[in-house]
């Protein structure tokens, strides 16, 4: 048995939102952030798709581990040990990325990390079912969700900026280039590679030199129908540099038809990188676009970024071990001792009344949110000529975690708000419309394209605050489902696995669905694939009184 002594009892209030934020961290990192970071260090689109993708796999096979956190030792330590592991895992992928062998070894720590998190999940949702009443669990539920979802834009909100910034003080200067459209017979000299004078090496500082100083692409119909830039360095870099080139604004039809990433190290800073533009439209007037060459200290960044999350880890861990209560029903059990087998566990879920319908619409109801998430920062990042706003991280991030915040923190405290004094019965078809509805933005910006933060960041706030008034209901009903009957914990991280599985899939195909549609007709296709979401939803069963208070007798 445990050997926790009781404590009196503590707020949720100072647990909770720490709780939840400490569990939405790492599944942010691994899912997205580090898709992020792998892009900004080089690796190519399919190996960074490929394994990061595969890191998903975790969080959907969890309930079938579910079973040994509920039968051996206490949900409070499991939560306390996984937060360490956590840290370690932190400090793991912070100090690879100085190695050698940097990209093996960061994918073995998200791997750990991605474990341990899952793992994390199923300790810390079990606890707040013993720890909270019923109507507890109804109120909070907005208020988990809301915390959860700030981790999400912490990281790919203010982690996105903080690691911007390091990255653009601490690498070489940006150099902004101004490129023009015109008729092929005012492009009188074509620079070829054996034109550009390489510098001697010396122990001056190392600047990005681009060649031609003038840029002009030929407008089509003439006798060129491209353009060549040449890249080089003034000096050798102090360690490998990995450049960016792209379009930051201006004419959609001026476009880069190669990679735009490039890499320098002390054997090729002076060997000239070849960039290649073309118009790729209809143009036929002058045109300008404006690009810029980004060459920062990624991997420093990116380290500084990520140790900071271990140390915070190791805080987490700590605060918890003093801050969470000791639930009676928190227990180590013996599994000598336990009466249900571990199929038992499972097969019983799956007995529920309404399963079928229940798994349907754990399934579905995000089908549409799933692949808009997928495809919404792309968007926001992707160059105009490409069908995207081209913000930069730091204006992409910045919107995620200041405007974007507050509107879901209203949204999803909303959300458990209304469920916990009505029930989520009266709620749910209204938290259903919330979290797709507003989906509709992208097709408006899709098509004005517009460029106004402003305007953006307001399309932005709609769209997050339906999803944290809508995302509250799905999380009460996985509740209600998880608390009908025995071994609530294995049951909810069931619920969970099938919630992650139904983000998974459609996540995985919406790639291939947006670059067969364009960014506009994809959105249209996201709208239509909310009918799903509200199919399942009529067919799913929900108590009346669930989520109400219940008052106490007399």
């Amino acid at each position: 048995m445990s050997t926790d002594k009781p404590t009196k009892a503590r707020s949720p209030w100072t647990w909770i939102p720490s709780l939840y934020f400490a569990e939405g961290i790492p599944y942010i990192i691994v899912m997205f952030v580090a898709s992020d970071m792998y892009k900004t260090l080089g690796v190519p689109n399919s190996t960074l798709a490929f394994w990061t993708g595969l890191l998903y796999l975790p969080w959907v096979i969890k309930p079938l581990w579910s079973p040994f956190v509920d039968m051996y030792s206490t949900k409070r330590n499991w939560i306390f040990w996984m937060q360490l592991v956590l840290a370690v895992m932190f400090f793991g992928v912070s100090l690879s990325l100085h190695l050698p062998w940097w990209f093996p070894m960061t994918i073995l720590f998200l791997w750990g990390m991605a474990i341990s998190s899952a793992t994390h999940d199923i300790a810390a949702d079990g606890f707040y079912i013993l720890g909270l009443s019923e109507h507890d669990q109804a109120f909070f539920t907005g208020i988990r969700s809301t915390f959860y979802r700030l981790a999400m834009i912490a990281g790919l909100g203010l982690l996105g900026i903080i690691t911007g910034l390091i990255i653009d003080n601490t690498g070489l200067e940006t150099v902004k280039v101004d490129i023009h459209s015109v008729p092929s017979s005012e492009i009188t000299e074509v620079i070829t590679e054996a034109d550009i004078i390489i510098p001697e090496q010396n122990d001056g500082e190392s600047r990005i030199l681009i060649y031609p100083e003038v840029i002009n692409v030929p407008l089509p119909g003439g006798t060129l129908d491209s353009t060549n830039i040449f890249f080089i360095l003034s000096a050798p870099p102090e360690e490998n540099v990995v450049m960016s080139f792209g379009q930051k604004k201006g004419s959609q039809d001026i476009s880069l038809v190669t990679s735009g990433i490039l890499e320098f190290d002390t054997t090729n800073w002076n060997i000239p990188q070849k960039q290649t533009l073309k118009v790729i439209g209809n143009l036929t007037a002058p045109a300008e676009a404006k690009f810029e060459a980004k060459a920062g200290n990624v991997p420093f960044g990116w380290s500084v970024s990520i140790a900071f999350l271990g140390g915070l880890f190791v805080i987490f861990a700590l605060y918890h071990k003093y801050m969470l209560p000791r639930p009676v029903r928190d227990i180590q059990k013996d599994p000598a001792n336990e009466k249900d087998s571990y199929l038992e566990i499972f097969s019983s879920f799956f007995k529920k009344e309404g399963i079928v319908a229940s798994v349907a619409f754990m399934l579905l109801y995000r089908f549409s949110e799933a692949q808009l998430t997928k495809m919404a920062s792309p968007f926001l990042l992707d160059a105009r000529e490409n069908g995207g706003l081209a913000l930069s991280l730091t204006e992409k991030s910045f919107a995620y975690g200041t405007v974007g915040l507050l509107a879901l923190v209203i949204g999803g405290i909303s959300g458990g708000i209304l469920a916990s004094r009505h029930g989520l019965k009266k709620w749910i078809w209204w938290m259903a419309l919330a979290i797709n509805v507003p989906n509709t933005v992208y097709i408006f910006m899709s098509y004005t394209m517009p460029s106004n933060l402003y305007l953006i960041n307001s399309m932005i706030a709609i769209e997050q605050f339906g999803y944290g008034f809508g995302f509250t209901g799905y999380m009460l009903y996985m509740l209600y489902v998880a608390g009908q009957g025995k071994h609530e914990t294995a049951h909810f991280a069931l619920t969970t696995g099938f919630m992650a599985l139904g983000m998974m899939i459609p996540g995985m195909i919406s790639g291939y669905i947006q670059e067969f549609l364009g960014y506009q007709h994809f959105f249209i296709y996201v709208i239509l694939c909310t009918i799903p979401s509200f199919v399942a939803l009529y067919f799913i069963r929900i108590d009346s009184g669930f989520g109400k208070k219940v008052e106490a007798k007399a």
